[in-house]
């Protein structure tokens, strides 16, 4: 479709939208029936006694709900070179790596062009229905896009990021024309193997080109906060560039600084003005609108984990509208924003019913409350079950369980082919007998891990809103806080600090079972000094902030001991993210970690070597 059309026409894709969303559940049926229809030859699925049947009742009864745990042995054959179809039936060509920022450790995904067809629609859906609010014409997008190193496996394939192998697909390319959101800048700026140095020249792009800006754009709202706040380090040094026409010397590569050439011509009347911008901040209040006056909107993840940099990405931001992104995983997507007026914290997504088979876990208090502590399998088997995509109820929390026609996970690829891996980092992909040719679609009734309550129906399909992560939770004893109740308790303690006009630039957690009781800790990066007096009362509002009852009777009872806040010192959560850079992520997948568990050692080992500060909580 996008090889014919220059624009998108986007009251046809609005158009197709409505027309799948008040038939769902029949589109869900068909889209299932073609998942198995295309995967029947998998010895998975064989064995498991579907016969050819591709109804919703018979998958169901025959096809379990699984956790990676459950696919460990599969997976184990696969490393090992089956060359038959053990789980899936078609071949692919590339593999998607995940951020591993959730658990510590990477996915393996594969990445297919039912998958890129699958993010395109995605992409087309969101955009009509945002360009019908905020119409963008024949313009550039300021994207802080980054890539990752492709590699190849011993089985031949591709290896990357998947936003890497998104950004590389030249369907991409072709659907950012048709929505007049092309990027700003060159692909050797994209592409380039060191991150900080495409940044700066983002941003130069960005700079060149600020009257053609009409979008600022990264995959997560971090992103783009950390590309402002390096703008305020660098500023100078960028208007020096434009002014001279000469490429500062920090950038280093021949191919990057070779397209940057091609861009910057000596323009001091242009240094001149975005010096006096720049200069009449106050705060840096409103630098994006000052910087780039037809901006429309500012586009990214701004959901879950992003949330916390909403309040500094609404300073930069000054009144140009927020625009929370699409929701979707390393295993596939799930919906799209279609009410692109609502406060981010508000946005809702509604489901593609022709994107994958998706069910529904009812998350009930009692169930969670027998089942705590304990495996996967008990989970399973106390647990209601999963109801369909037209089945849920508004108001009603759920986890989410995805069949899709790509992506499949290698939550546990590190124990497996860690001994293969080679010294440089994304040949860390380079496996021994990582024959894969014969396998690439079809992920079965697989728990996501999201939790997410209906807030709605679009016709007949559900509007969902992101809560949390449902295995990211802080527990000690009959204690139960998720990345949520977390967020929230952060946010309260930091408005103490915002008096003193500080700020928290990152945070995390930790739940310490090396003292007696175990406790929780809290990690803060923050903007400046703060006395003592004040940090001491953050610490207290932390622990009084957190008012799931089991907490709260345990620490009144000292069955769990004292919160700990850890002030860190400036620069901890680069040297995180200098940390997963040199795992092979891509900037552009980077998620602060937000409950680092003993697994995730390394990054816990950061964190802890880097405590300015201690302080102990006397709330109870």
């Amino acid at each position: 479709m996008l090889e014919k059309m220059e624009i998108l026409h986007v009251e046809k894709v609005i158009e197709e939208f409505e027309t799948m969303t008040k038939d769902a559940e029949n589109v869900q049926r068909e889209t299932l029936k073609k998942i198995l229809e295309e995967n029947g030859s998998a010895e998975y699925l064989q064995n498991l006694g579907l016969n050819g049947r591709t109804d919703p009742q018979s998958f169901k009864a025959c096809v379990p709900v699984v956790t990676h745990q459950d696919l460990e042995p599969y997976i184990q054959r696969i490393v090992d070179g089956a060359s038959s179809p053990v789980l899936t039936g078609k071949p692919i060509t590339t593999i998607s790596l995940s951020s591993g920022t959730t658990q510590g450790r990477p996915k393996f995904v594969p990445f297919n062009d039912e998958l890129m067809e699958t993010t395109l629609q995605i992409f087309r859906t969101s955009y009509a229905f945002r360009n019908r609010e905020f119409p963008v014409k024949n313009g550039k997008a300021l994207q802080f896009i980054y890539s990752s190193k492709q590699s190849r496996t011993k089985g031949g394939l591709f290896a990357g990021t998947a936003t890497t192998n998104v950004f590389r697909n030249s369907q991409f390319k072709k659907a950012m024309k048709a929505m007049q959101s092309q990027c700003c800048s060159p692909d050797e700026v994209i592409f380039g193997p060191d991150f900080r140095q495409s940044l700066y020249c983002h941003l130069l792009c960005g700079l060149i080109f600020r009257e053609e800006i009409q979008l600022v754009s990264s995959t997560f709202a971090h992103s783009i906060v950390h590309a402002f706040r390096t703008l305020e380090q660098v500023w100078e040094e960028l208007c020096d560039d434009i002014r001279e026409g000469i490429l500062t010397s920090r950038i280093t590569f021949p191919s990057v600084r070779s397209a940057m050439a091609k861009l910057l011509k000596p323009n001091p009347e242009l240094a001149d003005l975005i010096h006096r911008k720049i200069s009449g901040l106050s705060n840096w209040y409103g630098l994006i609108p000052e910087l780039f006056p037809n901006v429309k909107y500012i586009y990214g993840i701004m959901t879950g984990s992003m949330e916390h940099y909403l309040k500094k990405l609404r300073h930069y931001a000054g009144d140009v509208p927020l625009i929370s992104a699409d929701y979707g995983s390393s295993e596939g997507w799930i919906g799209a924003n279609i009410n692109p007026n609502v406060p981010t914290e508000s946005t809702t997504y509604a489901v593609l019913p022709n994107i994958g088979y998706f069910e529904f876990i009812p998350l009930k208090e009692n169930v969670e409350e027998q089942v705590h502590d304990r495996g996967d399998a008990n989970i399973l088997s106390m647990e209601p079950k999963p109801v369909s995509l037209t089945e849920v109820k508004i108001g009603e929390e759920y986890e989410v369980i995805v069949t899709s026609f790509a992506g499949f996970p290698f939550l546990e690829i590190i124990k497996y082919i860690r001994k293969s891996f080679r010294p440089s980092p994304m040949s860390r992909l380079e496996v021994n007998c990582f024959s894969l040719e014969a396998w690439g679609r079809g992920l079965y009734r697989y728990r996501l891990g999201d939790v997410v309550k209906v807030m709605g129906f679009h016709n007949s399909t559900p509007e969902l809103k992101f809560i949390c992560r449902r295995n990211l939770m802080l527990t000690v004893n009959i204690d139960k806080n998720t990345e949520k109740d977390l967020q929230q308790a952060v946010e309260e303690a930091a408005k103490l600090i915002a008096e003193e006009k500080q700020e928290v630039i990152d945070f995390s957690s930790h739940v310490d079972m090396w003292t007696d009781p175990g406790h929780y800790v809290i990690f803060w990066e923050i903007s400046g000094e703060v006395s003592d007096e004040v940090l001491k009362e953050c610490c207290n509002c932390l622990d009084r902030s957190f008012v799931d009852a089991g907490y709260v009777s345990s620490r009144k009872v000292s069955a769990i001991g004292p919160l700990e806040l850890r002030v860190l010192w400036r620069g901890t959560f680069q040297k995180v993210l200098d940390h997963y850079l040199g795992l092979g992520a891509a900037v552009s997948q980077f998620k602060t970690p937000r409950c680092v568990g003993p697994t995730n050692y390394n990054v816990l080992q950061i964190l802890c070597d880097n405590v300015a500060k201690t302080y102990f909580s006397t709330a109870f």
